[in-house]
């Protein structure tokens, strides 16, 4: 019996369905074009795969931030005017509104059989929350189902570390990978490298990673083609799981 499905659906967008519950991580659902942060701009390279008809009613949304649009968009600030219920940072729920609603680290919340807990994400160096703004992870677990943890837009090993030692062992790792790097903070990587990614699997007790948020945009200075070599370097090559957009990992 499947305990939990992850479907890649491009960028950070992933859809997980465990204990009988949906959940959507950062829903983006734009078109390849430039999009402003500020004075700066991203840029998208690759259409979503799916629309929001296309992925239907989930139970909640799990939203890492909402101040950055390759992590929500318009099309997904959309969608999260029909969910039930999105979990994200006490920024985001003050900005959004509606059924946003602040999940701090180490607190959790039951839905249905699965209970959702904050943890920490690092969106940069030290220091640079002021910056980059508040970002959240996830950790989903519940009786016969698997503990998974979504990482966010984490940059951080020793986040990880304190995740790992609070939560323990996890079955599955939801990694935002690629190695972000913007001006604004002088090319420093935002979120994890494929190198730091294995070095997270090992922290996190060896679980089978999905890699996430690695394409689609024009920042990531990391990818698919980078991903392998330190897995296998590491011994962790059969827990890699490197979904093409639209694929679903069973487990």
């Amino acid at each position: 019996m499947t305990k939990l499905s992850v479907q890649y659906l491009g960028g950070p967008t992933v859809l997980l369905e465990t204990g009988g519950r949906r959940f959507l991580v950062d829903p983006t659902f734009d078109a390849p074009g430039d999009y402003p942060v500020g004075a700066r701009k991203l840029t998208k390279t690759t259409a979503a795969v799916l629309g929001p008809d296309e992925v239907g009613a989930v139970d909640a949304v799990l939203l890492s931030h909402d101040q950055h649009p390759d992590n929500l968009d318009a099309g997904g600030r959309a969608y999260l005017r029909t969910a039930p219920l999105t979990l994200s940072t006490a920024a985001a729920q003050e900005r959004l509104g509606g059924t946003v609603r602040a999940l701090p680290n180490w607190e959790s919340v039951q839905v249905g059989g699965v209970r959702v807990t904050g943890v920490p994400a690092q969106h940069g160096p030290d220091g640079s929350e002021h910056l980059v703004g508040e970002v959240t992870g996830f950790v989903l677990a519940g009786d016969a189902i698997p503990t998974t943890y979504v990482s966010g837009d984490n940059a951080s090993l020793d986040v990880v570390r304190r995740i790992a030692e609070r939560v323990g062992p996890v079955d599955v790792a939801v990694l935002f990978a690629g190695a972000a790097q913007t001006p604004l903070l002088d090319y420093a990587d935002l979120t994890l490298g494929s190198e730091q990614a294995a070095e997270a699997a090992k922290l996190l007790g060896e679980p089978v990673v999905v890699p996430v948020h690695f394409e689609g945009w024009a920042h990531f200075t990391q990818g698919r083609a980078t991903l392998a070599g330190p897995f296998e370097r590491a011994g962790l090559g059969d827990r890699l799981r490197l979904l093409e957009a639209g694929e679903r990992f069973e487990y």
